[in-house]
């Protein structure tokens, strides 16, 4: 199979990205296997005319509007090797396609690493969560609680008193001074070190924390900065470059979009520092008109 791009992954940004190049009469195949980063909450909130739409909903939408495009394809499949050719790349897939483009978006995004403590996999993106903007206010005038992962948890501490009385538990590891502490402590926060060991709650819901020291922290809503870590290999067989952030690695592009291999462009969260459903629909929707450019004036 021939086509102008292939794009890896179709969640926000890869099916933006689609969008641009469709309508600009480009041949476009989606490699995707459904499994995004967002499939563990309820809704997408805070999105542009979008907002409580579940992740499931606006892909299905975006779908649908795609397939009325003649040059859309989505193969429902993972992408396992991408390589250089002469005048392009050839993708090859786990279900042992073979395709050739001219050029290669990737947005399969990233993983979150969630700390092992029981009780945090089971209510990620319910109850407990990691962005105000996404998910706080349905959490509105609870007790909150912000679990410590690094040191950007303190400006995460330091917003969430908007949404509810906050404590922010250092973990016995991360514990803020200074200005930092002062500013905590202006915003209302409240400090606690000995360590979360258990998230407690009936179902989804959060009703406390038990701690190290055998007592119980009573929160109805706990706020995680996961780790995030790169687990697709197409980026290491590709050797493209990587940036470290405060929360993990992704890949290096410019402002365009492309990354250190010319023609393979990064969208989405694997290549946004800052990442929720309207960064990634952004960034997908920037590579796809920067493809299509580069198309013209780089052929």
């Amino acid at each position: 199979m021939n086509v102008d791009v292939v794009i890896i992954g179709g969640s926000f940004a890869g099916l933006a990205a689609a969008m641009q190049l469709v309508r600009a009469r480009k041949t476009v195949l989606v490699i995707d296997a459904n499994s995004p980063r967002n499939r563990y909450a309820d809704a997408s909130h805070g999105i542009f005319c979008l907002d409580g739409k579940t992740p499931a909903e606006i892909r299905a939408t975006a779908m649908a509007q795609l397939r009325a495009y003649p040059t859309f394809e989505l193969m429902e499949d993972s992408a396992n090797a991408v390589e250089a050719t002469g005048d392009g790349f050839k993708a090859t897939t786990e279900g042992g396609h073979s395709l050739a483009a001219k050029r290669v978006i990737l947005a399969m995004g990233i993983t979150d690493k969630l700390p092992d403590i029981p009780g945090v996999q089971e209510r990620w993106g319910k109850t407990v969560i990691h962005c105000p903007y996404c998910h706080g206010y349905e959490l509105s005038d609870r007790a909150l609680g912000v679990l410590a992962t690094s040191e950007m948890s303190f400006h995460q501490a330091a917003m969430i008193p908007d949404w509810g009385a906050t404590t922010l538990f250092t973990q016995g590891q991360f514990k803020p001074e200074g200005e930092t502490l002062k500013h905590l402590l202006t915003r209302g926060v409240t400090l606690e070190h000995s360590p979360v060991v258990e998230v407690l709650g009936d179902g989804v819901e959060v009703e406390g924390v038990r701690l190290a020291n055998g007592r119980t922290a009573l929160i109805q809503g706990l706020y995680v900065g996961p780790r995030i870590t790169l687990t697709s290999p197409l980026i290491e067989r590709l050797k493209l470059e990587i940036e470290e952030t405060p929360l993990g690695p992704i890949v290096k592009v410019d402002g365009m979009k492309e990354s250190s291999v010319k023609g393979i462009y990064v969208a989405g969260d694997l290549s946004n520092p800052m990442q929720n459903g309207t960064f990634a629909i952004a960034s997908g929707t920037m590579a796809g008109v920067a493809v299509h450019r580069s198309l013209i004036f780089d052929a």
